[in-house]
């Protein structure tokens, strides 16, 4: 029982000190309760304030209870098989008489204790982040899909790719009608000439593993690379994949997602490709020029002025 006093049991207290000083029957007539009630509980207090709490009500026994020898043989054919599977032990004690259904036998087991503890797992650490000290150390891409009902033409699929500098947060957005390896390489090559405007040099792409970036989980492309890969290759890049499943690697590409979501797919429609790159670029300037509060409430191109 815990040391939690209720308020049934500060109640009866009181009624018991009261019952001691005026008697029962005046008791009876103040707090509104029998005087049989007053006498059952007088006969639980002994002065202390747990005597008063309310008793488990659970009995004893049961007509139907599993016997000694029935909990002696459970225990026994446990300890001889501890690996086995309840329903397996329990068709191996119904071979040694044991009446009882498995749903009995579960709950009997739970209560002796005789499954084996599960294991913890071990708590993931994850690595400290690693902070860009420069514009263009590494650029986040992943790929977000238009959502259908933003496109007035059902049969028309749009994609939107993104890039994000780590250190500045300066994104460069493209629009495309398909997800694959030839339109990663292409926004790839269009990303460098973008961030180069600006006078950033990109030294390192970040993606997730999906098929448009990578063969790493291809089934007769994985020794080969993607053309992704060769084009970053041939540029001069590196190309870091993220942890398999782990969409937090690529947590400010995600985050700039979540709020194109919230300011400009909530609110806008599509009619076409070029329609879709057109209001996309638009977009695109007007996140560049909004202050954050990870750059001291600079936007991203005032912030990326101060290191180009």
């Amino acid at each position: 029982m815990g040391k939690s006093i209720t308020q049934d049991m500060a109640y009866r207290q009181s009624l018991m000190k009261y019952a001691e000083k005026y008697g029962v029957s005046r008791a009876s007539r103040k707090y509104k309760k029998s005087r049989s009630y007053i006498y059952f509980w007088k006969g639980r207090w002994d002065g202390t304030v747990q005597s008063l709490a309310c008793r488990s009500r659970r009995p004893h026994h049961h007509p139907n209870q599993h016997t000694e020898a029935e909990l002696k043989l459970i225990r026994d054919m446990r300890r001889r098989n501890p690996h086995i599977g309840m329903v397996e032990l329990w068709h191996r004690l119904r071979l040694r008489g044991y009446t009882r259904r498995p749903e009995s036998l579960f709950r009997v087991m739970r209560t002796l204790g005789l499954f084996p503890k599960a294991e913890k797992k071990p708590v993931y650490k994850p690595k400290p982040y690693q902070q860009m000290t420069y514009p263009g150390q590494r650029v986040q891409v992943d790929v977000k899909v238009v959502p259908r009902r933003c496109v007035a033409d059902p049969e028309l699929r749009l994609f939107q790719y993104t890039a994000i500098d780590e250190f500045t947060r300066l994104r460069f957005l493209a629009a495309y009608s398909e997800q694959s390896s030839y339109s990663s390489a292409d926004f790839l090559k269009r990303l460098v000439k973008w961030y180069a405007r600006r006078g950033i040099r990109v030294e390192c792409v970040q993606t997730d593993n999906g098929p448009e970036f990578t063969n790493r989980f291809s089934t007769n492309k994985r020794d080969r690379p993607s053309l992704f890969e060769a084009t970053a290759a041939q540029l001069g890049i590196r190309h870091k994949l993220i942890r398999p499943y782990t969409p937090r690697h690529n947590g400010k590409v995600e985050r700039s997602h979540r709020e194109d979501q919230k300011r400009f797919y909530s609110c806008h429609s599509f009619y076409s490709l070029d329609d879709f790159a057109k209001q996309l670029a638009v977009h695109n300037r007007r996140s560049n020029n909004f202050p954050m509060r990870p750059l001291d409430w600079c936007s991203p191109l005032e912030f990326a002025v101060q290191f180009v």
